[in-house]
């Protein structure tokens, strides 16, 4: 069964040195195909999916802890690790500082 409601997860960062800081801006690191922006017109390449996108909406599903593969991506992502930015289809921090 399909439900009716999608939980998602997101992943964000910031540049602030403060991340509590209520005026720190946190950025989304958009997928190549998981739902994300309504305006974004969406991704079919039938009968095939993008792997990680596809974990991502099972990672909704679940903890952290279920899913510690998360926790090593969130890590790939702040180290600014080319092999994994090119999973994803935009870098808020590219030519930046890592968050």
């Amino acid at each position: 069964s399909i439900t009716k409601e999608r939980t998602e997860v997101i992943l964000q960062g910031t540049s602030s040195l403060d991340p509590n800081d209520p005026a720190a801006v946190w950025e989304e690191y958009d997928f190549k195909c998981k739902p994300g922006d309504l305006k974004r017109r969406p991704c079919f390449i039938t009968p095939y999916h993008y792997r990680l996108d596809w974990l991502m909406w099972f990672a909704a599903f679940q903890t952290y802890e279920q899913n510690e593969w998360i926790i090593h991506l969130a890590g790939k992502l702040l180290a600014q690790e080319e092999e994994t930015l090119s999973l994803m289809a935009t870098n808020p921090f590219a030519g930046r500082e890592p968050p």
